[in-house]
């Protein structure tokens, strides 16, 4: 996430933004969370609010282990992220949750802190151009499932 120009990543967001608080975001949407999540708040663990959650805080920081250059992340992980949201966002956009493109960019990156230098993710798929948009997600969908099936909007 940070080497798209996120501020921080996903893990790091959730310590941020408060373990409890995300365990609550999910019941409200009627999904059940994640199992370490859910453990992770219930042995009072909320991330830097309490001092621990995924990461241990000190002075308002998360120590974060340190990974070695031998270590490689697999070569979509990227894609495995930021292809969710960009889906997502075309998703909300055709079903009218948002008005526009630039509602959808400018919620995404005051909202969530989605890289502003690349503009929103709609101006980032306008970028990448639809067909491989399309083509990416299509190939992630074959690889980790259907949480990565186009949205309509791409055809």
């Amino acid at each position: 996430a940070t080497d798209f120009g996120m501020p921080m990543g996903p893990i790091e967001l959730m310590d941020t933004i408060g373990l409890d608080i995300c365990v609550a975001s999910a019941k409200s949407m009627g999904q059940a969370g994640f199992p370490s999540v859910n453990n992770l708040v219930q042995a009072g663990k909320l991330g830097k609010k309490s001092g621990a959650g995924f990461y241990t805080w000190h002075a308002g920081k998360p120590s974060k282990p340190k990974i070695s250059s031998a270590e490689r992340f697999p070569d979509d992980i990227t894609d495995r992220l930021i292809m969710r949201l960009v889906n997502e966002a075309a998703t909300c956009l055709r079903e009218g949750v948002v008005a526009d493109a630039d509602l959808v960019d400018a919620g995404m990156i005051f909202g969530t802190g989605f890289a502003p230098f690349r503009g929103g993710p709609m101006t980032y798929a306008a970028e990448q151009q639809k067909a491989n948009i399309k083509e990416r997600l299509d190939n992630l969908a074959v690889r980790y499932g259907d949480r990565f099936v186009p949205d309509p909007a791409w055809s």
